[in-house]
């Protein structure tokens, strides 16, 4: 069973990504040491005494349409209620309704631990933040004071919906329409698709967030409009009304993620209300949607990074666990008496190793890009700069740690052997709930290609170049540290870093020379490439920070394995990026 890292997940946040600092500082209010560590044990403590549970239910009975509603999984609407009763939806959330306005790394922290628990479960709440972020960003006054307080306290819940069966990644093609009233409401016509806990039994009311095109709007994503439309309407003093004219046709029948209903919503049939179409109001400008919605989806991005970082967790734990009490065999130097543990032979302990080391690469990776999205709100200068950092560390979060979650999963099968191919295990959920976060909130292909032609470029390249220019300042402070446990770290530190410049330099002269396509070709490599660079360097940093919990061998071994065994990629990496044109060459003749 699960058991919630608290005590690792402090120490990156404090140490490695720079929450200590931010506290030191007085960036963060009257935020203290004290409440940050009473924060992360109890959601600790809810992850894994209430949630993880009631995983393996939630996995094997699903969420299922009966009669046209949604029936969660047993136990999961008491669930959900118990989450929100303990006021974990309003984190994040404007004080003004009702929220704590603490900082964002607390609340991915807090969602590493219950994605760990249960993915599925974790979905509802995920979404809701995004909608209540988008909310507060760009609805009227009138809709603040409608939705918030209710989607801030969790009794009410919140949604995406952008996908349609023709238009997936591709918005400006989308088919769903709005219709103005004279009353200022919208009337939304359409359907769509993948619309995670889109219908369920968990809470009251369902706010949905619906991309719309008006009938006179541009044509392409500049004619997308973005509005506001409850499952219930809702009265003037706050009390839920009649149904709107919107309704769940059936769920997907999924890989994974089984206990969260990924719904298929129709919109504006007549099935409810005195006319067609579902009603809703506009948030934001008409023809603007898209800009408001990425509010929501930027959101979104880092939450589903912080998905594999919790799978990972969850499934190295889980094959650890097991290593140590499966026996097979006698390791090389086994002096015991009959078969030796799994854990002692050294195939088995390469395979451990690199899940920790990339569990906890993708985890800093995520808690720094949270960092950074803290300091562009609450930082007294330099807001620019780590708004720039932020932009730039959301494409790796997102697609490095799914990645990571993908391929732990993975490894974890493969260290449980026959037994990780048997459902009964549990080794297989993580993998097949793992598998959907590489491909939702823009792909991974999507996110290198942001990454590539959008970030890379900001202030013509200097805030990456700045970055790089850090790591590079981890490995000096490895170099000079004197600590033998990190052997030649530094060394391999410097030649990642080093093939990291170049390949970026590489990328960066192509976009500038409007060479799309030959930078594009490389673009998912270099992706991986600034992921393990990041990943080595972070567990640099943790060796290097103050030893307060006696776990400073521990982390600089782990370095040194990643150093060791993970960097080596980086050049092949580089030289994938470099000849990635001549890749595509060559596809023409292969793939023809």
């Amino acid at each position: 069973m699960y058991k919630a890292p608290v005590d690792e997940i402090a120490f990156t946040l404090k140490h490695v990504a720079g929450l200590g600092n931010a506290l030191d500082a007085g960036l963060l209010g009257d935020l203290g040491e004290d409440l940050v560590d009473a924060i992360l044990h109890e959601a600790g403590r809810f992850a894994t005494d209430e949630v993880a549970p009631l995983a393996e239910i939630g996995d094997r009975q699903g969420s299922r349409l009966v009669d046209g509603k949604v029936v969660t999984p047993d136990g999961w609407r008491d669930l959900y209620r118990n989450w929100s009763a303990g006021g974990w939806n309003g984190l994040t959330a404007p004080e003004e309704f009702g929220g704590q306005a603490l900082p964002h790394m607390l609340n991915v922290a807090a969602l590493e631990m219950w994605n760990s628990g249960s993915m599925a479960f974790a979905l509802c709440p995920t979404l809701t933040m995004g909608a209540i972020e988008a909310i507060n960003s760009h609805g009227s006054d009138e809709l603040k004071n409608t939705y918030l307080a209710k989607l801030v306290s969790g009794e009410w819940t919140g949604t995406m919906n952008l996908t349609e069966p023709h238009a997936g990644s591709d918005l400006g093609v989308l088919k769903t329409r709005a219709e103005r009233r004279d009353d200022g409401t919208y009337r939304i016509f359409g359907q769509k698709i993948f619309i995670t806990w889109g219908e369920h039994d968990a809470a009251d009311n369902i706010v949905h967030l619906v991309l719309a095109r008006l009938p006179d709007a541009p044509a392409g994503t500049r004619g997308i409009s973005l509005f506001l439309v409850p499952k219930f309407l809702v009265k003037p003093d706050g009390s839920l009304g009649a149904r709107n004219d919107l309704f769940v046709h059936s769920l997907e029948h999924k890989l994974g993620i089984h206990g969260s209903p990924t719904c298929t919503m129709i919109y504006g049939d007549g099935k409810f209300g005195s006319e067609k179409g579902a009603i809703g109001w506009l948030v934001g400008e008409e023809n603007k949607g898209l800009a408001c919605m990425f509010t929501m989806m930027n959101n979104a991005r880092l939450a589903v990074g912080m998905q594999g970082v919790a799978v990972a967790e969850a499934a190295t734990q889980k094959a650890i666990g097991y290593a140590k009490e499966r026996t097979q065999g006698k390791a090389p130097g086994w002096t015991g008496g009959g078969m030796s543990p799994i854990i002692e032979h050294p195939d088995v302990v390469r395979m451990l190793l690199t899940m920790k080391a990339l569990t906890q690469g993708a985890r800093a990776i995520s808690y720094a890009c949270a960092h950074a999205i803290d300091m562009s709100h609450r930082a007294s200068d330099g807001r620019p700069h780590w708004q720039e950092r932020a932009a730039l560390l959301t494409p790796i979060a997102k697609s490095f740690s799914t990645d990571v979650g993908v391929d732990v999963a993975s490894l974890g099968i493969q260290v449980h052997g026959g037994m990780g191919f048997i459902e009964e295990t549990g080794a297989a959920r993580y993998l097949r709930d793992a598998r959907i976060a590489p491909i939702y909130e823009g792909t991974n292909g999507i996110q290198a290609i942001d990454l590539v032609t959008r970030k890379l470029t900001l202030s013509n390249g200097d805030q990456v170049r700045g970055f790089i220019a850090e790591l590079n300042e981890i490995a000096d402070q490895v170099r000079h540290s004197n600590l033998e446990g990190f052997g030649a770290t530094a060394n391999q530190l410097d030649a990642a870093i080093t093939d990291l410049g170049e390949a970026t330099d590489w990328l960066l002269a192509k976009v500038g020379d409007g060479k799309t396509t030959e930078a594009l070709a490389g673009a998912t490599p270099y992706q991986r490439l600034f992921g393990l660079v990041l990943t080595g360097c972070y567990l640099a940093k943790g060796g290097l920070a103050p030893a307060q919990d006696g776990g400073a061998e521990r982390r600089i071994a782990l370095c040194r394995f990643a150093a060791e065994n993970l960097l080596s990629e980086v050049t092949a990496l580089k030289d994938c990026v470099t000849n990635g044109a001549a890749s595509l060459a060559a596809a023409k003749i292969i793939l023809a």
